[in-house]
């Protein structure tokens, strides 16, 4: 038994991000998710009212807690995984790092803007997609910067 609870272990180590800015990358991430699933929680009575037509048919099969809990993990359980993993395995050189770290961010800000802060914002901003998703990609950006402020300077 003592076996099995140390390869439960040894896999485990790799779920939590190794250095400091993997995790506050992952923190930010989640801030954002967790936006968009209190506000969809919040503002959602039926699901009919909900504009993603695959969580739509998760709230219709589950209800709008549940069905809406479960397409969140699904959607970004490979995300969180690709960046756990990625802190434990790939160690960049410094140069080459400065280069891909922010590309990271450009590319994890427009993601999180069009599947969560877009839809997060659209129960109550009433403006454009684009303008909503600009808006997001502004915001996580903003906020990767100033968390990764030491990451960018050196």
């Amino acid at each position: 038994m003592g076996n099995n609870w140390e390869r439960v272990l040894f896999f485990g180590k790799y779920l939590v991000p190794k250095n400091n800015i993997w995790l506050k990358r992952m923190c930010l991430l989640f801030g954002f998710i967790l936006l968009d699933y209190f506000v969809t929680l919040v503002f959602c009575t039926t699901p009919m009212e909900e504009a993603n037509p695959h969580l739509r048919v998760f709230m219709e099969n589950y209800g709008i807690l549940l069905g809406l809990t479960i397409f969140d993990f699904l959607v970004n359980l490979p995300v969180y995984l690709i960046l756990s993993f990625n802190s434990r395995f790939i160690s960049l050189p410094a140069r080459l790092s400065k280069i891909v770290e922010p590309l990271v961010d450009v590319i994890l800000a427009w993601f999180l803007a069009g599947a969560h802060f877009n839809g997060a914002a659209s129960w109550f901003w009433a403006a454009p997609d684009l303008i909503r998703q600009m808006t997001g990609f502004g915001i996580y950006l903003f906020v990767a910067m100033l968390l990764s402020l030491k990451f960018w300077v050196k």
